[in-house]
């Protein structure tokens, strides 16, 4: 059963990572997916290299979420391509840690405005396309329960996201426009990998504080967002799913 048949999406974020597993998952679902990226074309294509082989319908669009004219041509893309937008994915985000010594207004900023800027900007320019029953899931991170140490202006950002959420599921739900939010824990991804969180000491205690003893996998996220995204969730408004194996 294709629960999201005859439905178009737009994932930001989805060269790599969470977003490239939530954009073969709507896919799999049966979405038609326009897999944004900012940079990274080649990770962009390969995503939809691998839909069109698996039988689904995607398209790679470029877009930086931080420039207002280009999110207005990235759904205007969608559009274009597929002729509507029911769903929105705002999964475009970054991370960097640093003490609040160590913290600078760069910092603060790039945060900022990839992580919340982003969200608002993308959800602007699709709103008047979206009908009844479309569904908006920003990707948020259980950040805002644990509170690492290090992370204020990251946390803060997830922080002022799921602040979003609530809003916009008060402001658009007059139109049956649904506004959720998935918050996963650790993930293993290229971005964790990189960042030498993988076989750290950080992973392990992690792993000892979750109940079910393990990190995430991408696997474990992108399906929660297609149940956001299908009318399996129509009464679903306004919340924040945790998706980090009981680790609050």
């Amino acid at each position: 059963m294709y629960k999201l048949k005859d439905k178009v999406a737009i994932v930001t974020g989805a060269s790599k990572g969470i977003g490239a597993g939530i954009a073969r998952q709507l896919a799999a679902d049966g979405a038609q997916v326009v897999v944004n990226y900012a940079s990274g074309r080649s990770g962009a294509d390969q995503v939809v290299a691998d839909i069109d082989a698996a039988g689904g319908t995607a398209v790679a669009v470029g877009a930086d979420v931080t420039d207002a004219a280009q999110v207005a041509a990235l759904v205007t893309a969608a559009i274009d391509r597929f002729g509507r937008l029911d769903i929105v994915v705002n999964n475009a985000g970054i991370y960097q840690l640093a003490e609040i010594g160590d913290t600078t207004e760069e910092l603060y900023r790039r945060q900022f405005d990839i992580n919340v800027l982003g969200p608002l900007l993308v959800i602007r320019a699709a709103a008047p396309h979206l009908g009844k029953g479309a569904s908006i899931i920003n990707i948020g991170s259980n950040v805002t329960r644990v509170l690492p140490p290090g992370s204020a202006v990251y946390t803060g950002t997830k922080g002022a996201l799921d602040a979003i959420t609530g809003v916009l599921a008060r402001e658009l739900g007059p139109r049956g426009i649904r506004v959720n939010a998935v918050s996963p824990g650790m993930i293993e991804t290229e971005g964790t990998h990189a960042a030498g969180a993988i076989g750290s000491a950080f992973q392990a205690w992690y792993e000892n504080l979750t109940p079910l003893g393990r990190i995430g996998q991408v696997r474990d996220i992108a399906p929660i967002v297609a149940y956001l995204a299908s009318d399996d969730a129509g009464w679903v408004t306004g919340e924040i799913i945790l998706g980090s194996g009981g680790m609050r």
